[in-house]
């Protein structure tokens, strides 16, 4: 592994988010031309919500300013286009990891980039499926009754854009452990011990996900922390022997 400076490491950085950046803006060339079928692809889950709970059936989508549509659909396509494009800067992260890795490291790793990008399509997925609609049903059902749902177009699409991308990325805990794990950065026993505190770590990132609202809150919260001991569980699987056969 050649060692480099700071400034062809920095030089490296700005390259890979050059390229990113390309990336994500040639996807969202593409997603905006799609926007509106992005955009009722988000609105699905709250349609169906309102077609099939008692209590909301007479919700209805409004948008209040003139420019709440084009706003929105340009947000969400944003949204869509990094989403879509995830393999390929996936890809550049790991061009950009991959010269300070040693060839032995490199063998290893490589395949957790696959899977990844399998977690982020899960996280994507169990945000669409799941967290959506139950989070629209709690915060429908909450506080006073008789009150008729009117929804703000521009804010909910908003809203689940970003639930559906944060999602995907907080769904890496798993792999991050490995990865960390193979690298020697930490070892079993710490993540053990330091079991405590990642709950309050997770804790605060689904706050920031989801709504200032408890129960929506849980709803994301123990997914993660069963993601968390996935990643305890496949840490006694594969990490310890493989660092059992590097010590001999």
């Amino acid at each position: 592994m050649q060692e480099k400076s700071v400034l062809e490491h920095l030089e490296e950085l700005r390259t890979t988010i050059i390229y990113i950046s390309v990336i994500i803006l040639a996807s969202f060339m593409v997603t905006f031309h799609f926007g509106s079928f992005c955009s009722e692809l988000l609105l699905a889950p709250l349609r169906d919500v309102f077609s099939s709970d008692a209590l909301l059936t007479d919700g209805k989508i409004i948008y209040l300013g003139i420019l709440d549509k084009i706003l929105s659909q340009f947000q969400v396509s944003l949204w869509v286009s990094i989403i879509i494009s995830s393999p390929l800067w996936f890809y550049q992260v790991w061009r950009f990891i991959r010269p300070g890795l040693y060839p032995q490291e490199v063998k290893v790793i490589a395949p957790f980039i696959f899977f990844s990008f399998i977690l982020f399509c899960l996280g994507v997925g169990f945000a669409y499926f799941i967290v959506l609609p139950l989070l629209i049903k709690v915060l429908g059902h909450f506080g006073v009754s008789g009150v008729q749902a009117t929804i703000g177009l521009k804010e909910y699409l908003i809203l689940a854009s970003k639930i559906l991308v944060l999602a995907g990325f907080v769904f890496q805990v798993p792999n991050i452990l490995l990865v960390i794990g193979l690298m020697g950065v930490v070892k079993e026993e710490q993540l053990r011990q330091k079991r405590r505190y990642v709950y309050v770590v997770l804790a605060i990132l689904s706050a920031m996900i989801t709504p200032p609202d408890v129960l929506t809150m849980l709803i994301l919260w123990g997914p993660l922390i069963l993601l968390y001991e996935v990643g305890l569980l496949l840490f006694i699987i594969i990490v310890r022997p493989y660092l059992k056969r590097s010590e001999q």
